[in-house]
């Protein structure tokens, strides 16, 4: 029954769809053209235009995939349509680029500008607020610079690449803090059981508690606690 289904098909139309057996050489003929073009269109960017995207440059570099994607297998898409937009996206690249070098302003409002996420061990909460990230996210992001609490943390800049840029206390300074480890914030809770350092899950802010209540953070007013460590980097 299965060999009698796969003899009836139409092998034709399923592999190529409406087209000829003739367009596979064309196909091949697109998808070379229009690789060299983007080559060349990235060769024109420059190296930061590869390297380290902003928003900005993120929607140049899809422009330029979309230009370049229908035109390798669309025989209703020219070539030269497509080459067009090629060209439109790098001068419009190149004028934005220009005003960019010229006007601050402009510069932080089509690529935005770094923010501190980070300071002096603790969370700078208001910045955080603004940036879409969850605090698991923003902990491995930690781990993979080799940050295990946050009191080895002096600052902690997301740039407008979207990397974390780190920046450590050294051994001798590194205070007590919020623990970043896998699971950490699992033991958070609003009483304190034993006298010590604790850090408060929501900001970072770590100060001695007695045990009992914990009470609320004189930071962000809330009012739940971890344990909190001084345990210095290993490198």
């Amino acid at each position: 029954m299965c060999l009698a289904f796969l003899l009836q098909l139409d092998w034709k139309e399923l592999l190529l769809g409406h087209e000829e057996w003739s367009f596979l050489l064309e196909i091949i003929l697109r998808t070379a053209i229009m690789f060299l073009t983007i080559i060349i269109g990235l060769r024109l960017l420059g190296k930061r235009g590869v390297k380290q995207l902003s928003i900005f440059e993120l929607v140049v570099i899809i422009g330029l995939g979309s230009a370049a994607g229908d035109p390798m297998f669309n025989k209703d898409v020219g070539i030269i349509s497509s080459i067009i937009v090629f060209v439109v996206i790098i001068l419009l690249y190149s004028i934005i680029t220009y005003f960019i070098a010229k006007n601050k302003k402009f510069e932080s409002i089509v690529e935005g500008k770094s923010i501190c996420l980070i300071k002096d061990g603790e969370f700078a909460v208001e910045n955080f607020k603004k940036e879409n990230l969850g605090s698991d996210e923003f902990f491995s992001e930690l781990r993979l610079k080799g940050v295990s609490q946050l009191g080895q943390v002096e600052q902690a800049i997301e740039e407008i690449s979207g990397e974390i840029s780190v920046f450590f206390f050294e051994d001798k300074n590194v205070k007590y803090g919020l623990s970043t480890m896998p699971n950490s914030l699992n033991s958070s809770s609003k009483y304190i059981k034993k006298e010590g350092y604790h850090a408060c899950t929501f900001c970072g802010h770590t100060e001695i508690k007695t045990e009992g209540i914990g009470g609320a953070c004189v930071v962000c007013k809330k009012d739940n606690w971890i344990v909190a460590t001084n345990k210095k980097r290993v490198t």
